[in-house]
């Protein structure tokens, strides 16, 4: 259908407004085909409306009103640094922009100018599709153009767990915080975010308490005994298990520095930091457990991210013991059949 209004002009419910980027809405007061609709009009595409004040409804004030919302300060810690992730992004290309301004193809064009990062791309979608809908709330629109946008589908290259030859040479690689850092992680199948926030306090007899980030489940995880060996050569320099020599709780970016480091002396930059979670759910697997003891240890709420994390350590296992079987009533035939055969020798022999 031929557009009938006017450039920058769009009727809302009934509702005319001028909206031009980088200005301020306003509401055409004047009735369409009028003379006084076309004196605004023009005043309006002249300038009269000026770029907004610092700040008034723009992206920069949305997201300083959405951090301060019971919205925001309900969501787990570990999601609100996802979210910060993309807010900071947000602000830093839409920030002095109109809320009112933004539409579903800024939106799409922002997700296909970040594809390379399926992740965030998709993170770029769904935040903006909160931060629209909250702006509703707040009266600064009447609609949501990020509702509808599909995610990208696109498969990136699946994380994969450590292999026990690895795991034996970082161990015998690795010395001090490094250690530290990979035994925890390993050891007790948590995110590296629990694993940094975890405190000498909460080592609780054989086990340490686990409070997740994520999905705010709390567990208690028994120390293995390599992990206990860690442990017990580690001095307490902080109220944190892993803190830097101030004793303050050390960040994510030199942990996995440390880390890193590691992995590149041994050839290891495959596996990454959250692969040790992945390999802690494969030991577990291939020693036999379910699925419900498994989550008893990572705390997972789902079996679907158990099988994806421990399914090829799972099948390897039964894999190998289909085979042990095999391998035994091979040779259990094999025997009946040589005995059959020796019987037969001798029945000939007598003959």
């Amino acid at each position: 259908m031929k557009r009938q209004l006017p450039a920058h002009v769009y009727d809302k419910k009934g509702v005319l407004y001028f909206q031009r980027r980088g200005y301020r809405t306003t509401r055409i007061k004047a009735a369409q085909g009028t003379k006084e609709f076309a004196l605004e009009y023009a005043a309006l595409l002249n300038g009269a409306v000026l770029p907004p004040a610092a700040d008034a409804r723009t992206f920069n004030a949305l997201v300083r009103e959405y951090v301060a919302s019971p919205k925001y300060r309900r969501l787990a810690p570990r999601t609100a640094r996802d979210y910060d992730k993309v807010l900071a992004w947000v602000k830093d290309k839409f920030g002095a922009l109109p809320v009112a301004g933004i539409q579903r193809k800024d939106v799409i064009r922002a997700q296909a100018a970040n594809a390379k990062t399926v992740r965030f791309s998709n993170y770029i979608v769904q935040v903006l599709r909160i931060l629209l809908e909250y702006s509703i709330d707040l009266g600064w629109r009447s609609d949501n153009p990020a509702k509808g946008v599909e995610l990208d589908t696109t498969k990136s290259q699946p994380r994969e767990a450590w292999p026990s030859a690895m795991i034996d040479d970082y161990r015998a690689a690795a010395t001090g915080r490094a250690l530290l850092i990979f035994e925890l992680c390993l050891g007790t199948g948590q995110r590296i975010g629990d694993v940094l926030r975890m405190r000498w306090s909460d080592i609780d007899g054989d086990g340490i308490q686990v409070k997740q980030g994520k999905t705010g489940s709390a567990l208690w995880v028994p120390i293995s005994p390599r992990l206990r060996e860690v442990l017990d050569a580690t001095p307490r320099i902080g109220e944190t298990i892993i803190a830097h020599g101030a004793g303050k709780p050390l960040t994510y970016f030199p942990a996995a520095k440390s880390v890193r480091l590691v992995r590149e002396k041994i050839g290891a930059l495959d596996y990454d930091i959250h692969g040790l979670r992945y390999a802690a759910a494969a030991e577990l697997a291939a020693a036999g457990c379910s699925d419900e003891l498994i989550a008893s240890i990572t705390g997972h709420k789902t079996t679907a991210m158990i099988a994806k994390y421990a399914g090829p350590a799972r099948q390897r296992a039964r894999a190998q013991e289909a085979q042990r079987m095999r391998g035994t009533d091979a040779e259990r035939i094999r025997n009946v059949a040589n005995d059959v055969e020796k019987d037969g020798d001798g029945d000939s022999q007598m003959r």
